[in-house]
């Protein structure tokens, strides 16, 4: 418990790297979908905090990591800068849940399945491969991301943690 209190935190639309030790967490994803990047062998990792699947959805397009199309790039960019190899990245991706399915008419595709299907688009486009994924669904989870080990621990109401 102690780890996710302590944890920094990755807000909407935001990116965070660090490298060796600490812990990153992202609270309350609902249709947003978190890209969790890891270098295993020099202990390095980012988060994006994807809001949109594009940046052609929104006027303001000052926060890279808020879209799924430039987030992925922006987030390796920074890992990189820090001396992260691009060959050596994996990728998890957390959220995009439907949280409003029940309430709205139709089977149209939500918010939260075109976040992840656009963040799988880029994580791809990268060449980076996608090592675990706890997405969909209508809960929303929080993520506790711990660097040095390169573990996603996902969190529910009502569930067990999930490691991913």
């Amino acid at each position: 418990m102690k780890q996710w209190l302590e944890a920094v935190s990755v807000g909407l639309g935001e990116s965070r790297t660090a490298a060796k030790t600490g812990h990153m967490s992202v609270r309350g994803l609902g249709s947003c979908v978190a890209v969790v990047l890891h270098d295993p062998e020099i202990k390095m990792g980012g988060i994006a905090h994807v809001v949109l699947p594009s940046h052609t959805l929104a006027r303001d397009q000052s926060m890279p990591a808020k879209f799924a199309d430039t987030a992925v790039p922006h987030l390796l960019r920074e890992l990189r800068d820090r001396g992260a190899r691009q060959a050596s990245l994996v990728a998890r991706l957390i959220g995009g849940a439907s949280m409003f399915a029940p309430l709205t008419p139709g089977s149209g595709v939500h918010m939260g399945e075109r976040n992840v299907a656009a963040c799988r688009q880029a994580v791809a486009s990268a060449g980076v491969p996608i090592v675990g994924e706890d997405v969909g669904g209508q809960a929303g989870r929080s993520l506790l991301f711990d660097v040095l080990a390169g573990t996603v621990t996902v969190r529910s109401l009502g569930q067990e943690d999930r490691h991913v």
